[in-house]
């Protein structure tokens, strides 16, 4: 295959991903009207705090509690330019209430009653603009150094957060099985994603076969020790909200063995690509190897990258409970207790189930890579898409 032609199929995946991404943002979620009622006599804007009243705020311990006064101006909205006072109720819970300062820019709810302002309610701190200037530094970033590969992978990114909000979060809460919707919404992303690196080609196939396959292992394992250990899928943070919120039926045990395989995705397509990449580039190089050395090249690969890919997943799953380990430390709390914990057990969970997958993944990237990228008797021509 000429490089023109490898150019061609890029071109081609990359066309498809932005034509998904426009379909899905124009999807209807069935949840646009959420809470319309309440919405139309509200206007959540940014406002500019001016000044603040603690006098009322009581300080015990750590705990603060009572009400801070604030004068904010409406930078936005239809009272833009008007200055009002803004109650933010303290109720003794550190990651919750917020305090706040003359100068700063925070979200306030204005609720109108007949075109007046009738009430003004502090939200938090207003973040939108800094993770906006956030995001597109990162997009420039990766696109000044990967070029159009790396515009590719900001394709695949947006095509993940707008797949993950428009297609599984809906779906789940409309009563579809998590793990089936998981199961399909991940496969076609890893199928698309890895598709934006290698276009519409064998090496997509042979490192699609790995990824899925290691996601088949991971779902399977997920479901059997999920039962096995007695995890509630109520370990999630957020999810007892969710069903106070008027979905009790949903099956939150379901939804967290979901979780446990979407969360594990990204590290099986990284370590597929990069063995499905690296065989192709072996054989490229060296067009007279059989397959079975070729899979035996893509084997020694896979056995470099896990050790480093069970340890990621291992750091990204327990960086989130770091206060936790801490907490147990300083109370010395004995490890059996520690580890038989649900709370511990379900991210024991996630890190040993994700990283049988990715051993998974290695070996069956590998027998794939060299069945696929190598025609015996002939020379091989396809050459590698990093640019």
């Amino acid at each position: 295959m000429t490089k023109p032609t490898m150019q061609k199929r890029n071109w081609l995946s990359s066309v498809v991903c932005v034509a998904l991404i426009v379909l899905l943002l124009l999807l209807k979620t069935g949840y646009e009207d959420a809470g319309a009622g309440r919405i139309a006599s509200e206007e959540r804007v940014p406002a500019r705090i001016v000044a603040t009243d603690d006098s009322t705020i009581k300080d015990t311990g750590l705990v603060r509690s009572g009400e801070q006064s604030c004068s904010v101006l409406l930078l936005a909205g239809q009272h833009k330019g008007e200055t009002h006072r803004a109650g933010n109720m303290l109720n003794g819970f550190l990651e919750q209430d917020k305090i706040y300062r003359a100068g700063e820019i925070a979200l306030v709810l204005v609720s109108q009653d007949g075109g007046t302002v009738d009430s003004v309610s502090m939200i938090d701190h207003y973040r939108i603009s800094g993770e906006i200037w956030l995001m597109l530094a990162f997009f420039a970033l990766l696109i000044l150094f990967a070029g159009w590969t790396g515009l590719r992978a900001v394709l695949s990114f947006i095509l993940s957060v707008v797949s993950i909000w428009k297609i599984l979060v809906p779906l789940c809460l409309n009563g579809a099985n998590p793990l089936l919707v998981g199961s399909l919404v991940t496969a076609g992303l890893t199928i698309m994603i890895i598709a934006l690196v290698f276009g519409f080609s064998r090496i997509t196939l042979a490192a699609c076969i790995g990824a899925i396959s290691g996601l088949a292992v991971t779902a399977v394992l997920g479901v059997v020790c999920t039962n096995a250990f007695h995890i509630h899928g109520a370990v999630m943070s957020f999810s007892e909200s969710l069903l106070y919120s008027g979905y009790a039926h949903l099956n939150l045990t379901q939804i967290f063995m979901a979780s446990i395989f979407i969360g594990s995705s990204g590290a099986m397509m990284d370590l597929s690509v990069d063995i499905a990449a690296a065989v192709n580039e072996v054989v490229h190089k060296r067009p007279d190897l059989s397959r079975f050395e070729a899979m035996m090249s893509g084997m020694r690969i896979g056995r470099a990258a896990m050790g480093t890919m069970t340890t990621t997943l291992l750091l990204a799953y327990s960086g989130s409970y770091i206060a936790l380990l801490m907490v147990f430390m300083a109370q010395g709390t004995p490890l059996i207790n520690v580890f038989n914990y649900k709370y511990v057990a379900s991210e024991v969970i996630h890190t040993i189930v994700g990283s049988f997958g990715l051993v998974t993944v290695a070996p069956l990237t590998a027998a794939a890579s060299g069945l696929l990228l190598v025609k015996p008797g002939k020379p091989q021509t396809e050459l590698s898409t990093q640019e």
